[in-house]
């Protein structure tokens, strides 16, 4: 049976897209993959330089995609993003020994804040079967 890595914490951070990490996406580059990430929901070129800023911290990021006026066929092409956004992110030759080091671990983003699209929520009103796909386009990245 395949060991799990439930948690992007500690030694494991660097799959999270919280890490700092240079992120190119459509010609430009993100202090993270999470600001990247954000960029992608909006056309708006103006908005998209904001995540760019190297003091757009993350989590401001996530906060501010929130609030964009999301791109016609973002539901559509969101999965495609954030395929591209960890490419990028992983072509670090350094990261992606890390990843490569996970071997066949399956690969868990486990979380308590109600995720249960990109990951697994945990917590006490969560039943802990999300769909995790970032951990699965981890996992795929990692096969390549």
């Amino acid at each position: 049976m395949s060991r799990v890595i439930d948690d992007f914490f500690d030694d494991y951070y660097f799959l999270s897209n919280f890490y700092s990490a240079p992120t190119e996406f459509e010609g430009v580059v993100y202090p993270t993959s999470e600001n990247a990430y954000q960029a992608a929901k909006t056309t708006h070129i103006r908005s998209r330089k904001t995540f760019a800023d190297p003091e757009c911290t993350p989590a401001w990021a996530k906060r501010l995609g929130r609030s964009l006026d999301l791109r016609p066929d973002w539901e559509e092409v969101k999965e495609q993003v954030m395929r591209d956004c960890l490419k990028s992110k992983f072509s670090d030759p350094a990261l992606r020994a890390l990843l490569q080091a996970t071997g066949d671990a399956v690969l868990i983003e486990g979380n308590t804040w109600h995720d249960n699209i990109w990951g697994v929520c945990t917590c006490h009103r969560c039943p802990g079967n999300g769909q995790n796909l970032l951990g699965q386009l981890l996992e795929e990245l990692r096969g390549q």
